[in-house]
């Protein structure tokens, strides 16, 4: 059983800066890639970033992209969300989720939710003056 735990979340003031850390788990992890999703209360899960844990190819949407990065250390089985440059408009809980190959090109396009197995619980992200 795969099994993700998300930490980093916190109150940032804006123009501040976070990291996400994902520690993934309870399977040979060789052929995964880790996505990043966002939630705010009566809103769909969207997808922010996505990685390889194999090669590190990614993906980081549009509206983030330059302020945020995804990284990972895949002998720690572990992904990175890099926050910088945090607006009011960020908060929300953040939750990174596994999904197993083959995944093709993760670098194409947005992660979305149905592609991903397995889900951590969840980190909260304020960013408030």
């Amino acid at each position: 059983q795969v099994q993700l735990v998300e930490s980093g979340g916190g109150l940032v003031q804006p123009g501040g800066s976070l990291r996400l850390t994902c520690e993934v788990s309870g399977a040979d992890l060789g052929d995964y890639a880790i996505g990043w999703f966002r939630q705010v209360p009566g809103k769909d899960r969207d997808g922010v970033a996505c990685i390889s844990l194999t090669d590190g190819s990614n993906y980081v949407r549009s509206n983030v992209k330059g302020r945020f990065t995804i990284s990972r250390d895949s002998y720690k089985n572990t992904a990175y969300l890099q926050m910088d440059g945090l607006k009011f408009e960020d908060t929300s809980v953040y939750y990174c989720a596994a999904r197993p190959g083959p995944f093709g090109d993760i670098s194409i396009g947005v992660p979305m939710e149905y592609d991903y197995d397995y889900w951590g619980q969840g980190t909260q992200v304020t960013v408030s003056s």
